[in-house]
């Protein structure tokens, strides 16, 4: 059976996707320090740690996959917070984490925001960047640290941009989970 670790699990799209895995009879660790998930969405069959993954050292054990999703999201809190590493060092704790572990895929949630205000849409990876916030500069950072664990150390490492579209965004997840399912060998480094 396949160990899956989830950051922010307990959060909107983590929830989602640890139901997803569930649904496939993958056992699945929920890391997530509840700041802004919520418990309520924890699924009971889930290995739940309580943690703040910049700080606190999460237990890997038979990990094969890792879904980054943690992340403290608000654009406006980094404008006003600009020395706020948080979500970057959280990425970087998680991949030295993962390294050590010896975890096979580490799948880093990172944000639409890298592109700034879109110039045409769809957004694709060939769009030029434009970081307008510390968020989304730890985002493009984030990426770079990805590529570099891949390159470096062998990690695999797969970057998703990911849009947050509003009550849309429960079936996006869904679609995203089935490319991953059937990809998840795919990587982008």
């Amino acid at each position: 059976m396949k160990k899956v670790l989830v950051t922010g699990g307990a959060g909107f799209i983590g929830s989602t996707l640890v139901d997803k895995l569930i649904e496939r009879n993958i056992e699945v660790i929920v890391v997530d320090n509840l700041s802004s998930g919520k418990k309520d969405h924890l699924n009971p069959k889930a290995e739940f740690i309580r943690a703040d993954i910049s700080t606190d050292r999460p237990l890997f054990s038979n990990v094969d996959t890792v879904f980054h999703l943690a992340a403290t999201p608000q654009v406006q809190y980094s404008i006003e917070n600009p020395t706020d590493n948080n979500n970057l060092n959280s990425l970087i704790n998680m991949l030295n984490l993962s390294k050590k572990a010896g975890v096979k895929r580490f799948i880093f949630s990172s944000s639409s925001a890298v592109y700034g205000n879109p110039q045409y849409t769809p957004i694709d990876e060939n769009h030029p960047i434009q970081t307008l916030s510390p968020y989304a500069l730890h985002k493009l950072v984030g990426e770079q640290y990805c590529k570099l664990y891949s390159l470096v150390y062998g990690l695999v490492t797969v970057c998703l941009t990911l849009m947050v579209i509003g009550c849309l965004m429960k079936r996006h997840i869904e679609v995203l989970f089935q490319y991953l399912w059937n990809n998840i060998k795919i990587t982008n480094h």
